[in-house]
């Protein structure tokens, strides 16, 4: 186990008892996550853009289009703020101060760098690994002008916290004889039936982990 040492900018003050250093609790709620926020200093002033991530190690990877102010910026070593966020329950408390959400989130401070040759091309093949599981090898490779096309960029997690809440609600003790139920209304991601493309092929059945997927995922 892996414990990073909290800075300046990752360290959790605000409910710092919610706040978690283990590398592979970070890792665990990036790999969880489909899309981030990136926060970033643009020359029209700040901004704040979703993307998809995935990670590799103990390095974290955006992509996206060559032209991207957001990937240009970062390339060009801008400090950046990356978070991912999983909302896994409304907290109903006897009193409106006091609910909240379970949540599980992660901060990634520091500066990016951009990435190219071959570790381009494996970071892009796991970009889809990470969104479908298995998916590589049935897709064609990337042309070297679609390559060409993309940027992506790194940072690393060694400016990372989570901050996680779970349980039920904490109220004043008071409270506890009110009249008023309260509990956890439990939230996730739903996974529906997959929808075929109708330009597909005559005879091409649907992979295993496409079936699969809501099962798996």
């Amino acid at each position: 186990m892996t414990t990073l040492t909290p800075t300046k900018r990752s360290k959790v003050r605000r409910l710092a008892g919610r706040g978690n250093y283990d590398l592979d609790t970070i890792c665990s709620i990036i790999d969880e996550a489909l899309i981030c926020h990136v926060g970033f200093q643009s020359k029209d002033g700040p901004r704040v853009m979703p993307t998809a991530i995935c990670r590799i190690g103990d390095k974290v990877y955006i992509h996206g289009n060559r032209n991207s102010e957001m990937l240009r910026t970062l390339s060009e070593g801008a400090p950046a703020c990356i978070t991912v966020t999983h909302m896994d329950g409304l907290v109903l408390a006897r009193s409106g101060f006091h609910h909240s959400m379970n949540y599980r989130s992660v901060l990634i401070h520091g500066e990016a760098q951009g990435v190219d040759g071959e570790l381009k091309t494996k970071v892009l093949d796991a970009f889809v690994e990470h969104l479908v599981p298995g998916r590589t090898p049935d897709i064609r490779p990337s042309t070297q002008k679609e390559l060409n096309a993309t940027s992506v960029v790194e940072m690393s997690l060694d400016e990372a916290a989570a901050k996680i809440r779970t349980g039920p609600p904490k109220d004043d003790d008071e409270d506890y004889a009110l009249d008023c139920w309260a509990g956890v209304i439990p939230l996730g991601v739903r996974v529906d039936e997959p929808i075929e493309d109708p330009e597909l092929k005559d005879g091409v059945e649907m992979p295993g982990y496409v079936r699969g997927y809501g099962a798996g995922g």
